[in-house]
């Protein structure tokens, strides 16, 4: 900490950026305040390390000291009795090894890159379907017709939900996934369990399908693998496969939604990018930098480490500000300027280390080829009205996107 500022001076800060019910709009210029006067920060009332570069944010993210707190150790903070949502077994996201090992070696067969890449063709039918209903539509709201059902489908049918079923997952999800926020209040505690007792039901009614007649999905690779004495029990087996759809729809939803905003607030730039798509790759990982659809990360220390120079007691642990990280003039020349042919180093969005994000090459095909087609088939694309971001600490995302689109 600086010495002009004391843990008193920044007390507010960092509980407006990590514990408020309704957290800022644009955290970015909050992130550059905390950097500056505190780029490792303790925060006794919250008990936790809050960390802000992307240096340090790296290095916590892939640090095997720094892990995930044991279950004995009920807050997403590491400590302070704060009650926590129950679940019947914690999914890989919050598991060390062995057992994270375990889980990750069985699910990784569904996103080898081989497997991801395959799926390209089949992904761009399915954002075409997406885009002619956008085009039917001409003012469109583009989080219903195309951010939501095209991730949704492609992880749906990779796990086996049919299509047909899967539009009720979108609400159920939200509700699920706000349990990844630090701190929450028992009103929205109770809502993440009754939407994790309901993906529960579903998937266990789905596994139970498979083992009668499997087929070519996720869910009958792991409903083999329990069968044959392999690594998955049943609870383990919903959890991951809760993870993986939950988890793996939202994020890519928030990247469309947030990477489409972004190109709208910045013509010039979406004009460079419809005459080279070469740029597509760079474009989406700047969106991924630029608005990252994961904003928080944390870490327990399970043994006596540092972070650079600051000693990190075991049992202390830490949030990883991923948005403030991606956005460090350190690692980023002008980082509040997007720039679709960005290439100054890899963004945080998918965290790092043995937690990196499972779905990450799935994410960036989608992407890529959302925003090829669409380019492809408008000729013109207008934001109708200003969006607000969904009031979550954890995953940002826009509510509604409403966009004229001129085929």
């Amino acid at each position: 900490m600086t010495s002009q500022a004391t843990a008193e001076d920044l007390r507010p800060l960092a509980v407006e950026l990590l514990g408020s019910p309704a957290p800022p709009q644009d955290p970015y210029p909050k992130y550059h305040e905390l950097r500056r006067a505190a780029p490792r920060y303790r925060d006794p009332e919250l008990g936790t390390w809050l960390v802000t570069t992307y240096a340090d944010c790296s290095q916590v993210l892939r640090d095997p000291r720094l892990g995930r707190a044991p279950q004995e150790v009920d807050s997403q903070l590491g400590g302070g009795g704060a009650r926590r949502p129950r679940q019947a077994r914690p999914s890989m996201l919050f598991l060390n090894p062995p057992e994270h090992t375990r889980q990750r070696k069985l699910v990784n067969r569904g996103f080898t890159p081989r497997r991801v890449e395959a799926l390209r063709p089949h992904v761009t039918e399915l954002a075409d379907e997406c885009l002619d209903r956008v085009a039917s539509a001409g003012e469109a709201e583009i989080m219903d017709l195309l951010a939501f059902p095209l991730p949704v489908a492609v992880i749906g049918e990779l796990v086996g939900v049919p299509r047909e079923e899967q539009a009720q997952f979108r609400g159920v999800a939200q509700e699920l996934t706000a349990g990844l926020d630090p701190i929450q209040s028992d009103e929205s505690i109770d809502r993440v369990e009754r939407a994790r007792e309901f993906f529960r039901a579903y998937f266990l009614d789905l596994a139970a399908q498979r083992r009668a007649e499997p087929r070519e999905d996720l869910m009958s690779v792991l409903v083999d693998a329990e069968e044959s004495g392999d690594i998955l029990d049943e609870d383990e087996i919903l959890s991951v496969v809760i993870l993986l759809f939950a988890a793996g729809f939202e994020t890519t939803t928030n990247l469309i939604g947030s990477g489409l905003l972004a190109l709208l607030h910045h013509p010039e730039q979406l004009a460079r990018l419809r005459d080279d798509r070469s740029l597509l790759p760079t474009a989406v990982e700047e969106m991924l930098r630029y608005e990252s659809p994961v904003q928080v990360n944390g870490r327990y220390a399970l043994e006596d480490t540092h972070i650079g120079d600051q000693p990190i007691r075991a049992g202390e642990s830490v949030v990883t500000f991923l948005g403030a990280g991606n956005r460090d003039p350190q690692q980023f020349a002008d980082p509040d300027r997007f720039d679709v042919a960005r290439d100054q180093g890899a963004p945080l969005s998918f965290g790092g280390g043995i937690h990196y994000c499972l779905g990450a090459a799935l994410a960036r095909l989608e992407a890529q080829v959302v925003f090829d087609r669409l380019l492809d088939r408008f000729d013109h694309l207008e934001l109708l009205e200003e969006p607000t971001f969904r009031p979550s600490v954890t995953l940002r995302g826009v509510e509604q996107l409403r966009v004229r689109c001129t085929p």
